[in-house]
């Protein structure tokens, strides 16, 4: 046996003799390979960043991994705490799917506080919100569908709209006051309403088009019609050859919304997103007149008000789960649903839906991804706050920890897809990272915020290497110069 063992050593001496080369040999030249690689790709990234004119004056944060392990392969200034604007609801995404469940749905439900006799409800009627930021004008049809199915034509009481599963602060703490006419920085509540299925809750969609003649009237539908705006429509209708100057205004905390400028008659179609002031109102007007479309009547007034513990539960209406409701969340970057979802967890873990609750909740979450949320500041959920701070390689290692959750999948299935042109897929990367080695094989977040623009997440490089990443640009004179540069750094990378 001792005889064997020793010709089995001599044969394998032999043969790595012959083949000039031993095992510790093989690792050299691995590892020298490796390292020339890792050289050459700082190289290339290190002479990118000093030749763009955009980054003289700015701070590019960088932090690039190696997928599988984790390695950091190339970094730039990436413990530097840098504004990641969009790409933290990366965190409140993953946060989210953590505390919530993949399959977390938000019900809505009709209450009423009396007996139903001969048609008539002997009470008022209540409509509760719980944070469906999905909740459409047909869902409520068809709520008020059922109660007139279940025998109920009339309310001797009030229409009641209850948002208190949240508390009343609709704005997280550093929305600038001029975002509060803007889309983007609608208000939150528990009981709002999305004009269509990108699910910009507590707005109004405006479909603008061109009159059938040159100096006529544009025409101006809105979805779903509410009393909680108020159209003046100024603009006119162009000839073919005339330019867009179409301006879509709303005053603040006003209900007034001003339509001004040309639109070429040329043109099929515009879309404008507006905000109201209270989400709570825009329901209750929407939902009214769902009911007078059923033939529901009702003795009071409609207005808001809180659901009596006495109340009895007539229907109610469950939104999407949490997995699909991810897509618009972080394809097309949806602060709503992000500020929503924070509010949420504030509810579930600490009893309160308030954001200071939902944000203690995230930064409690977080170190379970390896993060320490004291080397970090997060003010929001959907990073529109300027100071928001984060490293470009915290996010890395993050996106590195993720992988292994069990909800992995559906958390990077809602990243935008680069250069996929269905909005729903490629979302903000639709039309970015389109070349041939690119194109479907980056899956990031985007970032904007003025002066600041970031991209994170996964790639895979024409070599087939796997990467994750981290760009974080803060500081820019112009935030859109950042994307340009955003990709180069991708298609550099994906040369390796």
């Amino acid at each position: 046996m001792a005889l064997l063992k020793k010709g089995i050593l001599l044969v394998m001496i032999i043969s790595i003799f012959l083949s000039g080369s031993t095992p510790n040999a093989f690792s050299s030249k691995a590892l020298a390979a490796e390292n020339h690689k890792k050289a050459t790709l700082s190289t290339a990234i290190e002479s990118l960043l000093s030749t763009e004119p955009e980054l003289k004056g700015s701070l590019a944060g960088i932090s690039i991994r190696d997928r599988e392990s984790g390695t950091i392969l190339f970094e730039h200034m990436s413990d530097l705490r840098l504004t990641p604007a969009s790409n933290m609801k990366l965190l409140t995404s993953a946060v989210a799917l953590k505390v919530l469940g993949e399959d977390y749905q938000f019900i809505t439900e009709i209450y009423g506080d009396g007996r139903v006799e001969d048609g008539h409800l002997k009470g008022n009627l209540y409509i509760k919100g719980n944070g469906d930021t999905s909740l459409l004008a047909t869902d409520l049809e068809k709520m008020a569908k059922e109660l007139k199915n279940k025998g109920i034509r009339y309310i001797d009481g009030n229409v009641i709209g209850d948002d208190s599963w949240y508390d009343d602060t609709p704005y997280s703490i550093d929305l600038a006051w001029s975002d509060e006419t803007s889309y983007y920085g609608a208000p939150i509540s528990a009981l709002t309403l999305s004009p269509n299925k990108e699910y910009d809750a507590g707005t109004v969609l405006l479909e603008i088009k061109p009159g059938k003649n040159r100096g006529d009237s544009v025409e101006i539908t809105s979805m779903p019609k509410t009393t909680e705006i108020q159209l003046v429509n100024k603009a006119k209708t162009g000839d073919k050859e005339s330019g867009t100057s179409l301006k879509v205004r709303k005053k603040h905390n006003s209900k007034v919304v001003t339509i001004t400028g040309r639109l070429p008659i040329t043109t099929t179609l515009k879309k404008e997103w507006i905000p109201v002031n209270d989400p709570t109102k825009y329901t209750l007007d929407v939902f009214q007149q769902a009911l007078k479309k059923e033939g529901i009547q009702w003795n009071g007034t409609v207005k808001k008000g809180k659901t009596p513990q006495i109340a009895s539960l007539i229907t109610t209406h469950s939104s999407m789960p949490l997995s699909e409701l991810l897509i618009p969340l972080m394809k097309l970057s949806n602060n709503t649903i992000a500020e929503t979802l924070v509010k949420e967890m504030g509810v579930v873990k600490k009893g309160k839906g308030s954001f200071e609750k939902g944000l203690e909740v995230m930064e409690e979450e977080l170190i379970a991804f390896q993060l320490d949320p004291k080397n970090m500041l997060i003010r929001d959920g959907s990073g529109i706050s300027p100071i928001d701070f984060i490293s470009a390689n915290d996010l890395s290692l993050f996106l590195y920890e993720v992988q292994a959750e069990p909800w992995f999948s559906t958390f990077s299935q809602a990243l935008p897809v680069s250069g996929m042109e269905e909005r729903m897929v490629g979302g903000t990367l639709r039309n970015r990272l389109n070349s041939e080695n690119t194109k479907g094989n980056v899956l990031a977040k985007t970032g904007t915020l003025t002066a600041v623009s970031t991209l994170s997440g996964y790639m895979e490089s024409s070599s087939g290497k796997k990467y994750i990443f981290s760009i974080l640009l803060n500081h820019l004179v112009d935030e859109e110069k950042g994307k340009d540069i955003e990709d180069k750094i991708i298609e550099t990378l994906a040369e390796y």
